[in-house]
């Protein structure tokens, strides 16, 4: 029997973690390696033995190489992910790293995006492989500082108030979300603890937080298990066999 396809995903912070994502790819039978960077792990050089590539978020920016050495490594696995026309998902912080990789600004937003907002799906999202049947608006949950501008030749996919573009697909499978929608009840709980500095700053009380979580999680649930299940198939489908 051959191997299961084989995922990479790199992790940021322990809070943040691939959630929902990691449940789509076990549930369709894909194997999911985790690099923690901020263990210490060291991103792989190249996608040699994987089929696709999952960037998670992090408190980091894309342009703070000098103190966080790792992020040249994985914009070099983002642009190998992309030369093989493999399968790439960026959550937040990973999106501004896909932009970044296609020649994108990724640049400070009008404001600092934190909680729970609705997300609208433009005409190509309501039309894209992956968003079909969604709902729209939707209300997400949101914790970033900077955006991009759409990469040149992608597709823009969502917008909210404060971003113009939220989501984009460039090819056939490399997805860039800025907004979160891998997030549990417990991802939540668990980023509000760690930037808690961070919500006093803004005036956000992490409470706000946990509450729009339990409101809004059963619908953003079965968003999230439609848009990263389709992802995962893709995985599966284009995965060569015995890989």
């Amino acid at each position: 029997m051959p191997a299961p396809a084989r995922v990479l995903c790199i992790q940021h912070l322990a809070p943040e973690t691939p959630g929902a994502i990691a449940g789509a790819l076990h549930g369709r039978g894909l194997r999911v390696e985790i690099v923690r960077t901020y263990l210490g792990e060291e991103v792989p050089a190249t996608m040699a033995g994987a089929d696709g590539l999952v960037v998670m978020g992090g408190p980091m920016g894309v342009h703070d190489d000098d103190r966080y050495p790792n992020l040249n490594d994985e914009k070099r696995l983002i642009d190998d992910a992309l030369a093989k026309d493999l399968p790439v998902l960026g959550i937040c912080l990973g999106s501004q790293l896909l932009a970044a990789a296609l020649g994108a600004r990724v640049h400070r937003g009008p404001k600092k995006e934190i909680g729970w907002f609705p997300v609208t799906l433009t005409e190509d999202g309501r039309a894209d492989a992956l968003f079909a049947g969604v709902t729209s608006p939707f209300t997400a949950f949101h914790w970033h500082t900077d955006v991009f501008d759409l990469p040149a030749g992608a597709v823009s996919l969502a917008r909210s108030d404060l971003a113009a573009c939220q989501a984009f697909r460039a090819g056939a499978c490399a997805y860039g979300l800025l907004f979160h929608l891998e997030v549990t009840r417990h991802t939540v709980e668990q980023m509000a603890r760690a930037f808690q500095v961070e919500l006093d700053q803004e005036r956000v009380p992490a409470a706000q937080l946990v509450t729009g979580a339990v409101k809004h999680l059963p619908h953003l649930g079965a968003v999230s298990a439609q848009v990263f299940g389709r992802w995962a198939a893709a995985v599966a489908w284009r995965a060569p066999a015995g890989s």
